[in-house]
């Protein structure tokens, strides 16, 4: 918070943005209530707010949809309901924009901004793969699938700039026209 805090105080906390994945379980980073975790930080960061006079740009929450031991299931730690627990939670408590991302689909993310468990919802894995993400989402279109093996390696091409937009032949180009 400290950091926080230093960098509020350098370029105001309308400049920051602060990123925090209290459900994460990579690299034995797991806490035993991640709600209560969350929690912390958010009051936290709300009194900081209250004393600078001016809200963070954001608050991006991560959630696992997929944990170190692989896809999240209904009724486990970690599942949707859990999840969707866990947003509810921070965004009732936090005072300002909140963001989340994890895993979130087309469908996933419209409901999690129609329940207001969100301001916005960020799509990663999903961007990387779809060059055209807001099209496709715009027209429902069909999603490229990322490929996990080519995240975070040394090549500028493979894995980011080599997935395919759209093509035309496939109707939905006429669609593209009257957007």
């Amino acid at each position: 918070m400290q950091v926080v805090q230093a960098v509020v105080s350098a370029i105001g906390a309308d400049r920051v943005g602060v990123r925090i994945s209290p459900a994460i379980d990579h690299l034995d980073a797991m806490d035993s209530d991640p709600v209560g975790l969350g929690l912390a930080v958010v009051e936290r960061l709300n009194k900081l707010q209250l004393n600078h006079g001016s809200r963070l740009t954001y608050l991006h929450v991560t959630q696992p949809r997929y944990t170190a031991y692989g896809q999240t299931e209904s009724g486990r730690p970690g599942s949707e309901e859990e999840e969707a627990h866990l947003m509810r939670t921070l965004r009732k408590a936090y005072q300002g924009t909140l963001v989340c991302s994890g895993g979130f689909t087309r469908e996933l993310g419209m409901q999690a901004l129609a329940d207001g468990d969100a301001d916005l919802v960020s799509y990663g894995r999903l961007f990387i793969s779809n060059p055209d993400l807001v099209l496709r989402f715009k027209l429902n279109a069909p999603l490229n699938k990322y490929n996990r093996k080519t995240f975070y390696t040394q090549d500028p091409v493979i894995g980011y700039t080599d997935y395919p937009f759209l093509s035309k032949g496939s109707g939905i180009q006429e669609s593209r026209s009257r957007l």
